[in-house]
């Protein structure tokens, strides 16, 4: 399974573009697709996640808010690996 990483942003947002700059690096380095949503272009993604952007979303669920941690977006992004023991 491939992953997609989300960064929910808004406009003007200073920790916004530190987190896209974080996982825009991140996803590079381990060849992950990523993108970014605007919060306030839908009422219901303004209503779920307006008072913590930014919002991390990994495949589609949370993942995190407010700033990326690295070890752990790493580590959520690993290729699952299957033990033939």
């Amino acid at each position: 399974m491939e992953h997609q990483v989300t960064v929910v942003t808004r406009e003007g947002c200073s920790a916004c573009v530190k987190a896209e700059q974080d996982v825009e690096r991140i996803c590079g380095e381990m060849g992950v697709e990523w993108s970014t949503l605007d919060v306030d272009s839908d009422p219901e993604w303004r209503a779920e996640y307006g008072d913590r952007v930014p919002v991390i979303l990994v495949n589609g669920e949370e993942h995190g808010y407010w700033a990326v941690e690295e070890d752990r977006l790493r580590a959520a992004l690993r290729p699952w690996r299957v033990s033939n023991s």
